[in-house]
This record gives structure tokens, C-alpha cells and sequence, in this order.
């Protein structure tokens, strides 16, 4: 099988296990992808396992917005497959080069919240629901929310993956020692540092720990100023380490520096957690999550962490009290969040689910092509 993949996500190294296990599987891969994502340079340029067209993009960074001014050439592929929202610039650029070459096209959706799109992007909707032959969705909620939107065909349940070959527990005692953590219980927090991941929240909950914690916080963002300034009012500056967004291979190893991972986010009018990558990450690593209870987040922890309402900053201090308090609880978590990934997230069980609604696809347009043929036939 012949497979396009256009992926704006795929900017990211880390993204790229399930293309691999792709083609292990014997799918010939093809991956279109822009040189950088917003702030996210492109992290792998070139793979011995299949082929990388970098493609200038423009307006990179703007989900509704963004699109490829080239040409795009002939679809060499049996099937496309869009990691992109069904009402994107760049998908109706896609479908409509499908219909074109009678090439069938899956799209995904992570979206949880239904929303009124203006013109154009409400046509770019209906075209997409009306041409392609699939859809995939991150989790439940999206597909629900395709169903109530029109979408009336194949969908499938296919959120993150990881390489538990890459994400697993590390020896972390020198970057602790280079980042000045020492012995100290390390909380940390990776991704954007914006508002409404709830970094207020986790900044507020750490300032009532034991003096003996410590709070890394990985990622960059517009909050950082605000979050520093509420960190020295609470007097807990000093105690609080941030480091710049790092390259997606190195997450691990900073995961591993930590005792405890959270995601604090914060629903708002507009978003709410789709997924959290960065829990099954962590689970992979033995770091036990600690989340709120906004969108998908409990859904992804299980059993393998802690949860909490969403904004409740004494409910998030006392789930973190209770792992400071009971190493035995961090140890068991771990395990469960390891024994957890390896069942339900990882690139390999992402891999199969595509290739099997790739050929669900496949199938469904050689019977719409054996019926024409047939009808052609008994017209003359």
C-alpha cells in the first residue's frame, strides 16, 4: 500500500514511531511536512525508511490557516491521510486534489467542543465530510462531536503513541545535579506555558509543599513572565527551575529527573485537554501523572495517576502531598503508568489501527468501483 501522510505534528522527532511502524508493516510512505510548526523547527529532515517532502507552508503556526503554495504534484498514493482538522485550509487543499485524482482521503479531529466555523472554513467542513472515505479521532468526545456535526462514515479511535524503546526510566542523577535539584522531590511540568495549562494553579499548590520539594518547569510561553512573578510573591522563586522548550528526544531524560508529572490544565470557552501527549510520555518513563480533570486527562491517567478538579489548587496540593508522603505510592504508580502505555499507547498499536481503517477505505472504494463497472456494463 501506498500511503501520503500530510503532518504538520510530524515536526516533532518524537512523532515519527508510527510512520516507522508503518512501513515495517509494509506500507510504502510518503510524509509532506512544513520546515517548522510556529516555534517548533523541523527536528528530522531525512529517514531511511521512507520519503520526506518539506514543503514551504505558510501562515505555519495558525491551525485554520495554513497551507502549502506549491504544487503539489500527482498523488502517487493508494490513500492520503491528513493529521489535520476536517475545516483546515490545508485539508480542503488536499481533498480537493483527491476528487481530482479519485484518491481517497482520511482526515483527523481532536476537537472537543463544538464551534459555529464563519465562511469559508464552514464550506471547508462539508466539503471534507462529503469526499473523504474516513475519519480518525483523538478520543471519544471528537467523535461524538463529528457524529452531531453530519459525519456519517468510518471513524476510528486512534490518539498518541510512544516508543517505549525511547520513553522509559533513566539514570537522572547527573541532570539533577546540573539543574540543582539534588535530592529534593521534583515536580515538574512539560509543554506550553500559557494560561490555560493551569500554571498559576501548580505554581500556587507547590508553594504549600514541604520545603524539600522542588518544581521544574520545561516549556516556553507567554505566562513565564507572570508565572515568575507570582512565584517570587509566594516566596518560592528560588525553588522553582525553568527550563526553555528542549528538543523532543530529551523529554525523557528530564521526565526521569522528576518524581511527579502534572498537568494542571484549565477548560476554557474556546479549549480543553484533547489528550495531554506528554502524560503517556511520562507513564512511559515511570513518572506518575498528576492531572485535573479537564477534557480527556482521566481518560489517558486511568488508573496510573491522580486526578483533581480542575482549578482546585488545595485538591492538587493534597494529591502532591500524598506522593511527597508515600514513595511506595510514586513506585506502584510508576509501574501501572509503564504497564499501562504498553497496552494501550504505543506507536505500534497506533500503526495498526491506521493501516486497518486504510484498508477498511480501500475496500469500501473497490465495491463503489465494482458497482459503477457492473452499472456500465447493464447500460449497454
Amino acid at each position: 500500500m501506498k500511503l501520503l501522510m500530510v503532518s504538520k505534528s510530524s515536526v516533532v522527532a518524537a512523532h515519527h514511531g508510527k510512520l516507522e511502524e508503518l512501513v515495517r508493516m509494509g506500507v510504502d510512505l510518503t510524509l509532506i511536512v512544513p520546515p517548522r510548526w510556529g516555534s517548533q523547527p523541523l527536528e528530522i529532515r531525512e529517514s531511511e525508511l521512507y520519503r520526506i517532502r518539506v514543503l514551504p507552508c505558510l501562515l505555519t503556526g495558525y491551525t485554520h490557516f495554513h497551507f502549502y503554495p506549491v504544487r503539489i504534484g500527482p498523488i502517487d498514493a493508494d490513500v492520503v491521510y491528513l493529521e489535520e482538522e476536517p475545516w483546515s485550509l490545508v485539508t480542503h487543499q488536499f481533498v480537493r486534489l483527491c476528487v481530482k485524482a479519485r484518491k481517497p482521503v482520511i482526515f483527523t479531529t481532536w476537537q472537543t467542543i463544538s464551534k459555529t466555523y464563519p465562511p469559508p472554513f464552514s464550506y471547508f467542513e462539508r466539503y471534507t465530510f462529503a469526499h473523504a472515505g474516513a475519519a480518525i479521532a483523538g478520543n471519544k468526545e471528537a467523535v461524538e462531536l463529528l457524529r452531531t456535526r453530519g459525519f456519517t462514515k468510518p471513524v476510528s479511535i486512534i490518539p498518541y503513541g510512544v516508543y517505549p524503546e525511547v520513553f522509559f526510566r533513566r539514570e537522572s542523577s547527573l541532570l539533577r545535579s546540573k539543574l540543582g535539584l539534588g535530592d529534593s522531590f521534583v515536580i515538574g511540568y512539560v509543554g506550553r506555558v500559557i494560561a490555560a495549562k493551569g500554571i498559576a494553579d501548580l505554581i500556587q499548590a507547590f508553594a504549600v509543599l514541604p520545603q524539600q520539594c522542588r518544581l521544574l518547569i520545561v516549556g516556553d510561553g507567554d505566562f513565564r513572565g507572570e508565572g515568575e512573578r507570582l512565584a517570587g510573591g509566594l516566596g518560592v522563586h528560588s525553588r522553582i527551575h525553568w527550563v526553555p522548550q528542549i528538543p523532543s528526544l530529551e523529554v525523557p531524560d528530564y521526565l526521569s529527573a522528576m518524581d511527579a508529572l502534572v498537568l494542571p490544565s484549565r477548560t476554557t470557552a474556546g479549549w480543553k485537554e484533547q489528550f495531554g501527549r506528554v502524560l503517556i510520555e511520562a507513564m512511559a518513563c515511570e513518572t506518575p501523572p498528576v492531572g485535573s480533570i479537564s477534557g480527556e486527562i482521566p481518560n489517558v491517567i486511568g488508573d496510573a495517576g491522580l486526578v483533581f478538579p480542575e482549578g482546585d489548587v488545595k485538591g492538587l496540593a493534597a494529591q502532591l502531598l500524598r506522593l511527597v508522603q508515600n514513595p511506595g505510592l510514586v513506585t506502584e504508580l510508576g509501574k501501572r503508568g509503564r504497564a499501562r502505555v504498553l497496552e494501550f499507547f504505543t506507536q505500534r498499536r497506533m500503526a495498526e489501527q491506521v493501516l486497518k481503517l486504510c484498508r477498511r477505505v480501500l475496500a469500501a472504494e473497490a465495491e463503489i468501483e465494482d458497482r459503477e463497472t457492473a452499472q456500465m456494463g447493464r447500460a449497454r
